[in-house]
């Protein structure tokens, strides 16, 4: 299918890019239509870096490339720059061609060859074109050439023999869609669009609707309203402004706009906002499309969980599979391309830099919900219950559905359906789902729903008491377990859950007491079980590790002594595949437990909340493991009221925490310690003095205080300064958060230095 795409795709690309010629003057474009007017806001720090890069004293051939998605403004700041004053008169030759994805070098050739020499022969050779555009701009002084809306480096690979490098400081800008295509073609600068500003969005709104006379009183509400459900993208703004400058100015005409804005963009100027979008959709490889589409049931506005986010897309199927590849990295790769194409937003990183959240802009998720409807991908149900909801596969219900509308639904829905996600709080009736793969309820789970022996993703809430029927074993297909427990209340897991082979993740939010298996049982091996979160009291001996060998994330809580004398935690070094562990001791816990913990080197992420035990012993241990990025400790106390951390020490460590960790008064640094610290948090620390080889650190960028003392904010102000000092400005930057901060300190406060009482 690719195939035949990509030769239809090529079929029909000389005729376009001949139009695209035809339409163009001789000589230049500045008065093309491809280069129309537009306004231009918010990008005058862009549009200054832009111009040094293009006029600086580099003199070899540049390729800069513009990034973002659709109808951020790359286009538009590149015309700018086109037909800015000192662009035209610092190139002796300037050329702009549109690639787009039917590209056809022949025609990009001509094109470019027609608006630098005049020339528009079409009987030469691709080969010939190239020769002869070769040797007219060796013949020329410094040119610029602007590769409009390339969307694969291919393109630029059969042509960049054909602008040579002169060493006179010639340049290539290229606009693309494409994050991940602007570092193939250069690996210096590259200009990435941002989101506009509220002050900005509000400027170009109101330059669109006024142009240059003063804004209504009476509509400025309502019009900050509009300009902020665009979220900052260019192209909306235009729109919708464009619509209202040619409108009737009455408020009650401007609130119909504001409740109604997503339908009236959508509409305005036949979809125009959706069919510039929609480009990005249609050059989507086949296995991307799907997990596209997927992400416009998820709520507007609504961020979404990355973990949550690749194990709907297992059990979903979307996933193809890659010899010698986990589907965790396979989603992962996925999800990267979908955010390299501009289509997805990164919302929060991790500690360590990896994905936590995600977003789709509320145009680029109208355009996945109506493809979507299109295809009949899913089905999202509304307030009234259509009959055709029997014949659905894949069945999406909001949370603001009325019970009566999700009840009406449940007695209509198709035995055949695969998928069912309800966000409604209210009970959901499993009758006869047979088929039902994936399962993910707001709602109190019933029994019955472990006969639903297809089932790969389960999801559900479970009410005060609820015990898992042994019938749980059942689910021979499940291989995600999300449990949340009702008031808190921890569930118990019968013996059988051994059974269950294909699991790969167990999270219970309010805890889940696991049996131990029985011994001599040959098939009670969990080999694909990598997530296990929320056990309680957890018995960890030579039987149970040994069946669970490829676990990669342990949470586990200690409530009491009923473990007592029992060095569990000493096992946890057999683990050789565990990358994240949490490990908490609450109540009346016995220190034992802490003390006899030995961990395995694989380990990349540590949360340990200590009650009173004495760290130093602990510290020890944790600070020669050569994989361990972030680490975090909360409660227990420095007997010796000191922490000292020697060279070689954390070589890995990229996030360190520690919140209200007792009668540490003296934190010493020898040598080049913690090489790779990024980050470090400290809450509720009474530090005499700041280790002065803080500041030293090549990759700190942050340091943040929350209800510390103040002399700590204190001498960790002079760090600063030195730094500035030596510097001119620091590499790391600082946050202070407290209750009550004194003239003193809010006198300290700089843009390198916050102070922010809460």
């Amino acid at each position: 299918m690719n195939v035949i795409k990509k030769e239809a795709m090529e079929t029909s690309a000389e005729a376009q890019l001949q139009r695209k010629v035809s339409s163009t003057h001789a000589g230049s474009l500045t008065s093309s239509s491809t280069v129309k007017e537009s306004k231009m806001v918010g990008f005058d720090d862009v549009q200054l870096q832009l111009l040094d890069w293009l006029t600086g004293g580099n003199r070899n051939r540049q390729i800069i490339p513009i990034t973002g998605m659709g109808g951020i403004g790359k286009t538009t700041l590149a015309r700018h720059i086109f037909e800015h004053a000192l662009v035209k008169e610092h190139f002796d030759i300037r050329a702009w061609t549109t690639i787009s994805q039917t590209y056809n070098v022949r025609e990009t050739l001509r094109q470019v060859l027609h608006q630098v020499s005049g020339d528009l022969r079409s009987d030469l050779s691709e080969e010939d074109l190239g020769v002869k555009l070769r040797k007219y701009l060796l013949s020329r002084s410094k040119y610029l050439i602007i590769l409009d809306d390339m969307w694969s480096v291919e393109v630029w690979e059969k042509m960049m023999v054909f602008f040579p490098d002169k060493n006179d400081g010639s340049r290539i800008v290229v606009t693309t869609r494409l994050s991940n295509l602007a570092t193939e073609l250069t690996n210096s600068n590259s200009i990435g669009m941002r989101f506009l500003d509220d002050i900005c969005s509000w400027s170009l709104f109101s330059k669109t609707v006024f142009g240059d006379e003063g804004f209504p009183l009476h509509l400025e509400e309502i019009g900050k309203k509009i300009v902020g459900k665009c979220k900052g993208l260019p192209l909306s703004i235009v729109v919708i402004g464009g619509l209202l400058a040619k409108s009737e100015l009455t408020l009650e005409y401007w609130e119909h706009i504001e409740e109604n804005l997503s339908s009236v963009v959508n509409s305005e100027n036949d979809e125009y906002c959706l069919r510039v979008l929609k480009l990005s959709y249609d050059h989507l490889p086949a296995y991307l499309k799907p997990c596209f589409l997927y992400m416009g049931m998820f709520g507007e506005d609504q961020r979404i969980g990355v973990s949550e986010l690749m194990r709907l897309g297992v059990s979903e199927g979307f996933l193809k599979p890659i010899i010698n590849k986990s589907s965790k990295t396979i989603a992962k790769e996925y999800l990267k391309e979908l955010v390299d194409r501009n289509l997805i937003l990164v919302h929060a990183l991790g500690a360590v830099g990896n994905i936590k959240y995600c977003k789709m802009h509320d145009l680029v998720r109208d355009l996945s919900f109506q493809e979507a409807e299109k295809q009949r991908f899913y089905y999202l149900l509304g307030q009234h219950c259509p009959r055709g909801i029997n014949s659905q596969r894949r069945i999406v219900i909001p949370r603001s559905t009325s019970a009566m509308t999700v009840r009406d639904a449940m007695e209509t829905m198709s035995s055949h359906a695969r998928s069912f996600i309800c966000g409604a709080y209210t009970d959901c009736r499993l009758l006869d789902f047979r088929f039902l793969r994936t399962l993910s309820s707001s709602k109190y789970l019933e029994e019955n729903v472990f006969q639903l022996v297809n089932l790969r993703y389960l999801k559900a809430v479970v009410g005060e008491g609820f015990q898992i029927p042994s019938s749980i074993s059942l689910l021979w297909n499940l291989h995600t377990l999300i449990v949340s427990c009702w008031g808190g209340e921890p569930t118990t897991a019968p013996v059988e859950i051994w059974k269950m082979h294909q699991l790969k993740h167990v999270d219970v939010c309010g805890g889940i007491y696991l049996p131990d298996p029985r011994s001599g049982h040959s098939d009670v091996m969990m080999e694909n079980l990598e997530t296990l979160k929320g056990v309680i009291d957890f018995n960890l001996n030579e039987e149970v590790v040994k069946r669970i060998p490829n676990i990669k994330k342990l949470w586990i809580t200690y409530e009491d002594k009923v473990m007592e004398g029992v060095k569990c935690l000493s096992y946890l070094q057999c683990l050789s595949k565990l990358e994240s562990l949490r490990c908490f001791f609450r109540y009346g816990s016995d220190a034992g437990y802490l003390h006899s913990i030995s961990f395995p080197h694989s380990l990349k992420k540590l949360f340990l909340q200590c009650g009173k035990f004495h760290l130093e012993e602990i510290l020890e241990k944790i600070a020669s493991l050569p994989l361990l990025e972030k680490l975090r400790l909360s409660y227990g106390q420095f007997a010796t009221r000191s922490w000292e951390i020697f060279e070689g020490q954390f070589p890995s460590l990229k996030y360190l925490r520690l919140d209200d960790c007792m009668k540490m008064e003296c934190w010493t640094l020898e040598g080049s310690c913690l090489p790779r610290l990024e980050q470090l948090h400290l809450s509720f620390m009474v530090l005499k003095d700041f280790p002065s080889e803080i500041g030293e650190i090549p990759n700190l960028k942050s340091i943040q205080l929350k209800y510390c003392s103040e002399s700590m904010a204190v001498s960790l102000k002079k760090i600063v300064d030195e730094q500035e000092e030596l510097q001119g400005d620091p590499s790391f930057h600082v946050l202070i958060r407290s209750r009550k901060v004194s003239q003193e300190l809010q006198s300290l406060a700089t843009p390198n230095f916050r102070v922010v009482k809460l």
